[in-house]
């Protein structure tokens, strides 16, 4: 099934082929027809959304209409919107009302974009299979058997499955670029302080990023330009001014790319989208980039870095949750101490608890330095050592992800496995560069592959054309 770009839906809103009174209601039957099946979305504003998509309408007609007038988003259930439930896929906030909207929610509603839904994750978003919620898995569209990954995955398969436009998910450690891989779209990640965390549910704070799934890079350029940039709300925002990204996207020129050969080589990579990786560079050598292998000694180390400091700040930030301000408070508790440890224990899911120990215990006086003070060393290491590979190359391929989705079910009992799902994802979170995972075609059983680029700090401009030209030429 083709999608049309939001820019072509923008030109049938604007000479009246289509309104988004429309839009809405064709999003709003393929939900119906796919939510119960699917798990999506654990909220669905019918009524706000058709009488919003009215007034937008009126916008239009008016000639008053904002740059995302009638676009239809979903929301992860990590980003606060005024008036409506927030829940970050865990029981320990049941009930819980957000008294504000974030920052990227706030800019989406100005630029007149239409908000559909509030959309299933991985508790906390923590997960790579979005098996880890309070409300249970989300399936993916292209085999409801299979995951869609996490922690963003019915955010992703939203987009797949027709219900919304673009859906807003948040990446840690891969959550948006590794669920877009598996489901068949384009996942984008920022370079960290690109965008606001203003409103955004805590994870880990020094590597969250809020990020757009869409079927088109032309639609995450356009999404971009509407929530990037400084918030007086957020003192980690950088103040360099947003680019123009939808008008540099056309600029086509050979480039200089850059893959790891390791991760080629890996003995963990799917024969299938070891091959779809070699053919796509093939693709682009024959086009005219070059396109090079490098040795980069310190993949190994990624994994371990990422995981002992996201836990160490979960611990930390997970620590406000305690049954007495808001959300899941125990009935069945005689003390305040058993408050707390009744109403943590029975609210939060056992993976999010088990990241929660681990943190608490390389945050330990006796562990802190052999553990967190080197994960923070090791992380500087690989930052230092990324930076100087994209000083000479343009950007650094990898698959998205080492194989297709997985089945429901599967992983769980070996979460070493699960962890390795964000093998080549991390990277980018762990150095703060911005990155982006586009289709890759399809393996002998009809799931999506992914390939990912990563580019330097801020380079997003650079990153969304050439993605955009890379896919281009591996789709003809």
């Amino acid at each position: 099934m083709t999608f049309p770009t939001y820019a072509s839906l923008r030109n049938q809103l604007n000479s009246g082929q289509t309104t988004c009174l429309d839009l809405v209601r064709h999003h709003l039957v393929k939900i119906e027809e796919n939510n119960a099946r699917l798990n999506v979305f654990l909220e669905v504003y019918a009524d706000e959304a058709l009488q919003r998509a009215q007034e937008i309408d009126a916008k239009i007609q008016a000639g008053t209409a904002g740059p995302l007038a009638g676009m239809v988003i979903g929301l992860k259930d990590v980003l606060a919107h005024q008036g409506h439930a927030l829940q970050a896929g865990s029981r320990i906030l049941a009930g819980y009302i957000s008294p504000y909207s974030a920052t990227v929610v706030q800019r989406l509603y100005d630029a007149d974009a239409i908000f559909i839904g509030r959309q299933n994750c991985d508790e906390f978003a923590m997960g790579s299979a979005n098996e880890n919620s309070a409300f249970g898995p989300t399936r993916n569209a292209a085999d409801p058997t299979r995951v869609p990954g996490g922690s963003s995955g019915a955010s992703a398969v939203a987009v797949q499955a027709d219900m919304c436009q673009v859906s807003i998910g948040s990446d840690t450690g891969g959550s948006v670029r590794q669920p877009a891989a598996f489901c068949g779209v384009v996942g984008f990640k920022p370079t960290y302080g690109r965008i606001s965390r203003w409103g955004l549910i805590a994870y880990g704070s020094s590597f969250d990023c809020i990020g757009p799934i869409a079927h088109h890079v032309s639609d995450i350029a356009q999404v971009l330009e509407v929530i990037a940039g400084p918030d007086e709300f957020d003192s980690t925002v950088s103040p360099l001014p947003v680019p123009s990204y939808t008008q540099t996207l056309t600029q086509h020129q050979p480039y200089r790319l850059a893959y790891y050969r390791e991760a080629l080589e890996s003995p963990g990579l799917a024969p299938d989208v070891r091959s779809a990786m070699e053919n796509a560079i093939q693709t682009w050598r024959s086009a005219g980039h070059t396109v090079e292998p490098v040795d980069f000694p310190w993949l190994s180390y990624l994994l371990p870095t990422y995981y002992i400091l996201t836990t160490a700040e979960a611990s930390s930030n997970l620590s406000r949750y305690d049954g007495i301000r808001y959300g899941y408070r125990t009935p069945q508790a005689n003390s305040l101490e058993e408050l707390y440890k009744k109403s943590r224990s029975e609210g939060f899911g056992t993976e999010v608890k088990k990241r929660i120990m681990l943190g608490t215990f390389v945050l330990s006086a006796d562990y802190f330095d052999a553990y967190y003070t080197k994960a923070q060393r090791v992380r500087r290491l690989i930052q230092e050592q990324t930076g100087t590979l994209l000083a000479t190359y343009d950007g650094i391929l990898t698959p998205t992800t080492p194989t297709t989705a997985f089945r429901i079910g599967e992983k769980p009992a070996d979460p070493i496995q699960s962890y390795l799902a964000d093998i080549f994802t991390v990277q980018a979170n762990v150095v703060g560069f911005p990155a982006i995972s586009f289709p890759m075609g399809q393996d002998t059983q009809g799931l999506p592959m992914g390939c990912q680029i990563m580019a330097d700090s801020f380079q997003e401009e650079k990153l969304l054309a050439m993605s955009q030209q890379l896919n281009q030429e591996l789709s003809q």
